[in-house]
């Protein structure tokens, strides 16, 4: 499993309402552009890459509680396995963001410990970019 979490000055209702504004993802998301409902049962379409080369990713949104926890299956067929992004309130102001991912099979099978890393950069800086839009309004 891959996991990140960084900490934003905006309220945790502020973050999740831009991080499942779907059209607005490729803001703070590195690469990716999606579209998609609200809701559990609703779907969400991203696709990730520069140019012509890049993969689509199909999610079914498997949780959804309003300014705290947005979780999905990846239904595609390069990405499989479950996503979730929480938002938590803290003492005093703002909250914490969180991304994890439990892919499975995990991308790129037996060379997937060389890439994870990449890979958790990538949720990171996308989570920083999120806290700062979020942050700016």
């Amino acid at each position: 499993m891959d996991q990140v979490e960084v900490r934003s000055s905006a309220s945790a209702e502020r973050v999740f309402a831009m991080l499942t504004d779907w059209p607005r993802h490729h803001e703070w998301m590195p690469f990716t552009r999606a579209e998609g409902g609200t809701g559990v049962g609703a779907t969400v379409r991203g696709r990730t890459g520069l140019g012509p080369v890049g993969f689509v990713d199909t999610m079914a949104i498997t949780e959804w509680e309003p300014g705290r926890r947005v979780a999905v299956r990846h239904t595609g067929r390069l990405v499989r396995g479950e996503g979730w992004f929480t938002t938590a309130p803290l003492p005093g102001g703002g909250c914490t963001i969180g991304w994890a991912e439990r892919l499975d099979p995990p991308p790129l099978g037996p060379l997937w410990p060389l890439a994870a890393p990449a890979f958790r950069v990538f949720m990171r800086v996308g989570l920083r970019r999120l806290a700062e839009l979020a942050e700016r309004g």
